[in-house]
């Protein structure tokens, strides 16, 4: 038996993150075609096995969340790319929601489906060598969003996914991620960030979540993309702190937060802003990043062989700079290194 427990605390072991390589089909298949990389099953499994393959990256990463695609894969040399993960030291999870979809009766407003046979799907997944998974609800926000009933409906559906997680003995990120899209302030975020995050815990203990053995995954504090006041670094872990001390209880052993459409650098500024400020942090504050740690890394492959030497430099870079900045200890003269010496750089890149 696996107690999921000791996998959250494990996940967020001091200076350690999660890389998020989740993203579906069509979601890489867009980020490869905006590079002129042929997307197939082939050189998404290269892309991805490039990731887990870096040299040096369990020092900074602790689990990677795949996809449905991913955990079913071999690497390269035939291993499977679970087994290649378990190797670098970093445990296998999985995404299991089933996307986003328009909500009834709710107009602009949207529900995380996937429940139908996730008992089934996360025994399955179990077998296949995950860890712990993961299910991402959408909070769109404005002067009137979201409804009562949007929140409603996607905190019960995380509570219900976090319960049969650990039914499974699978450790649940719950996820609710209140967008950056739009022109509202930081004061409007943290207003509706508060209201999801008591929902979310609401319907957790209703549904018997054990908080000791999960991971709370949720957006920062932040304005609007489009919002005329943007805040500064500052502002933004003070506001997300306040939040998270207000409405998540210090039975959680970790929040790892997701960069949102953050640049890369910005979310590890805030990461480490949170970390260094004072007041009582009962939680481990790490990162659970996608694009945050993916995009300089696959900007540098481009679908390229030769390229994956420099895209392996550039997700340990930033996996080290976030590690950095969990222990709020970055410091901005690392963004002037980018070329550090891998751990064993000479490992061989194999062709299919």
């Amino acid at each position: 038996m696996t107690d999921p427990a000791k996998t959250a605390a494990a996940l967020v072991s001091p200076g350690k993150g999660i890389l998020a390589a989740d993203e579906t089909v069509s979601t890489l298949t867009k980020r490869f075609e905006a590079l002129k990389i042929a997307s197939t099953a082939s050189s998404r499994r290269d892309y991805r096995e490039l990731l887990l393959t870096t040299p040096g990256a369990g020092d900074f990463i602790s689990g990677v969340i795949l996809h449905d695609e991913t955990i079913r894969q071999q690497g390269s040399a035939g291993a499977p790319l679970v087994a290649i993960c378990e190797k670098a030291g970093i445990l296998p999870g999985i995404k299991v929601d089933a996307g986003a979809k328009p909500l009834a009766g709710r107009a602009g407003e949207r529900v995380t489906e996937g429940l139908d046979g996730l008992r089934e799907r996360l025994a399955e997944y179990r077998r296949l060598g995950a860890r712990f998974a993961k299910w991402r609800a959408v909070i769109e926000v404005s002067d009137r969003l979201p409804s009562a009933g949007c929140v409603a409906a996607n905190a019960n559906a995380l509570a219900r996914y976090a319960a049969l997680c650990q039914e499974q003995e699978l450790a649940p990120i719950v996820e609710p991620e209140v967008l950056m899209d739009g022109s509202h302030t930081i004061e409007r975020c943290e207003e509706v960030t508060a209201s999801v995050l008591h929902e979310v815990f609401a319907a957790l203990f209703e549904q018997g979540v054990r908080l000791e053995a999960m991971l709370l995954k949720p957006n920062m504090v932040l304005p609007g993309a489009e919002c005329p006041r943007q805040a500064d670094v500052g502002m933004v872990a003070t506001a997300t702190l306040r939040c998270l001390r207000r409405h998540v209880p210090p039975a959680v052993p970790g929040v790892i937060f997701l960069s949102g459409g953050q640049r890369d650098v910005t979310a590890t500024r805030h990461l480490d802003a949170i970390n260094r400020s004072d007041g009582p942090k009962p939680w481990k504050l790490s990162f659970s990043y996608g694009r945050a740690l993916q995009d300089a890394a696959l900007a540098a492959w481009r679908g390229e062989r030769a390229g994956v030497g420099a895209a392996q430099r550039a997700l340990y870079h930033r996996a080290r700079c976030n590690s950095l900045a969990a222990l709020g200890k970055y410091d901005e003269q690392e963004e002037g290194d980018r070329n550090e010496i891998l751990p064993g750089a000479s490992a061989e890149w194999r062709d299919d």
